[in-house]
C-alpha cells in the first residue's frame, strides 16, 4: 500500500498497529545482542510508542500548515535509483517473459561490460522491473579471470526481498577487471499473473583511492539432506581465512524451511564470538547486515555457520513435510549459505588473489 499521504495511510492504521505489536514490521531479524549494523531498520527508542499512541487516539490528521514539504521519490531523483546517479548501467539485452503459472528454469544471461580498463566500484544496485515475479537475482563477474586455466566467477551484487543497495565505505570497492562479462543469474517465480522483467544493475565508481578490495564469499555445506517431518534439523558449515581481513557484511540465505541461522568467529586464540544471530529467519526478507564498524579478523580465523530447518507439518510454509529435502535452486528445495563480504588490503589481494584469502568448507 501507499503511505505517501495521510488519506492513503489512515485506512491501514489497525493493520499497522498489529504489524508493530507482532514485530512483523519493520522487517529486521537480527538479534540486537550481537553486532551493530549501519542499515538497522529497527525503530529508535520511543518511535514505536509514538506510532501506537497516534493509532490508539484514532489516527488524527496533523495540522496541514505545519506539515513538512513532501518527500520526492521515483524518477525525479536519480531516475529512481537509491544510489547516486550510476556511472554505468547494464541491463538484460531483452525482457524476459514470466508466465503466470509453472516452474521456470534458472536463467543465465551474459552482458559484456566492454571495459577497456579495470574499474573500482563503490556502490552497486540491482533493480528488477518486475519484482513481484522475481525470487532473487545475482550478478557475477566472469572472465578474464583465470584459476588454473578455468574461468571463475566473482559476486558483484544482487537483489532479494529486503536487500538495499550495496554501498561500501570510502577507500573500499569491488574490482571489475577490464573485459569482464556480467552474468545475470535470475530466479523467476510465477505468481498467477504474466509479467515481463528486464533487470538492470547500476554502478557508481570509486572517486578516491582504493586501499581495500571488497570480495564476496560464501560459507556453505557440501550438500543438504533434511529428513521428512523433522522440526529442528541442524546443519553446520565453516570457512577459514589465510590472510587478515575485515568483515564488512553478512547475509543469511535459506528457503521456506529455514528457521534460524547464526554466524560465529573462532579466532586463532580459540576464543569464539557470535557475529550475527537470526533467531527467526524470514524467507520474505533477506537483507545484508552491514557492520557499523568492519570487524578485523586475523589470519587463521574460522567462520562457523549454524542453521536450523523446520521440515515438519507445523511449518505453514512447508510445501511437503513428507519429503526428504536436498540442495536445489527452487523454493521447495533448500539452500544454506552464509554470504560474507570481506575487505582485504589491496596490495595483499594483488599478491594472494581471492581464492587464497578464504576457504569455505562443510564441517558436518
Amino acid at each position: 500500500m501507499s503511505l505517501l499521504t495521510y488519506a492513503e495511510t489512515r485506512p491501514w492504521a489497525k493493520a499497522m498497529r498489529a504489524a508493530l505489536l507482532s514485530g512483523k514490521m519493520p522487517p529486521w531479524s537480527a538479534d540486537p545482542k550481537y553486532g551493530k549494523f549501519s542499515n538497522d531498520l529497527s525503530l529508535a527508542a520511543g518511535e514505536k510508542e509514538t506510532i501506537l499512541a497516534w493509532i490508539d487516539a484514532g489516527a488524527p490528521e496533523g495540522k496541514l500548515a505545519e506539515a513538512p514539504k513532501p518527500r520526492v521519490f521515483g524518477s525525479s531523483i536519480n531516475d529512481g535509483w537509491r544510489i547516486p546517479k550510476p556511472d554505468a548501467i547494464f541491463e538484460m539485452p531483452a525482457p524476459f517473459d514470466v508466465p503466470a503459472k509453472g516452474t521456470i528454469d534458472y536463467q543465465y544471461i551474459r552482458v559484456p561490460t566492454n571495459f577497456t580498463e579495470d574499474k573500482w566500484v563503490q556502490m552497486v544496485e540491482v533493480r528488477p522491473s518486475a519484482p513481484a515475479a522475481l525470487h532473487h537475482a545475482i550478478v557475477v563477474m566472469r572472465g578474464p579471470f583465470s584459476n588454473g586455466g578455468r574461468q571463475r566467477e566473482e559476486y558483484l551484487g544482487g537483489y532479494a526481498p529486503g536487500m538495499m543497495a550495496q554501498v561500501w565505505k570510502p577507500g573500499q570497492a569491488r574490482l571489475i577487471k577490464a573485459g569482464a562479462v556480467l552474468e545475470f543469474q535470475m530466479h523467476y517465480a510465477s505468481n498467477g499473473k504474466p509479467a515481463q522483467d528486464r533487470t538492470r544493475i547500476g554502478l557508481v565508481f570509486a572517486k578516491q583511492a582504493v586501499v581495500e578490495q571488497v570480495i564476496g564469499t560464501q560459507v556453505m555445506p557440501q550438500g543438504l539432506n533434511i529428513p521428512p517431518g523433522v522440526a529442528d534439523f541442524r546443519v553446520d558449515a565453516s570457512g577459514s581465512f589465510g590472510a587478515p581481513v575485515k568483515l564488512v557484511a553478512m547475509r543469511a540465505h535459506m528457503h521456506v524451511r529455514g528457521k534460524s541461522m547464526e554466524i560465529r568467529a573462532v579466532y586463532p586464540t580459540g576464543e569464539t564470538e557470535t557475529l550475527l544471530n537470526v533467531p527467526q529467519y524470514d524467507f520474505n526478507w533477506q537483507p545484508y547486515y552491514y557492520l557499523e564498524t568492519p570487524k578485523e579478523l586475523p589470519a587463521g580465523t574460522r567462520l562457523e555457520v549454524t542453521a536450523h530447518f523446520d521440515n515438519s507439518a507445523n511449518n505453514k510454509f512447508n510445501p511437503d513435510p513428507a519429503a526428504t529435502v536436498t540442495w536445489g535452486p527452487q523454493s521447495w528445495d533448500e539452500m544454506m549459505i552464509g554470504w560474507i563480504d570481506l575487505a582485504v588490503d589491496r596490495k595483499l589481494m594483488e599478491k594472494m588473489g581471492a581464492g587464497r584469502v578464504s576457504n569455505g568448507q562443510a564441517v558436518n
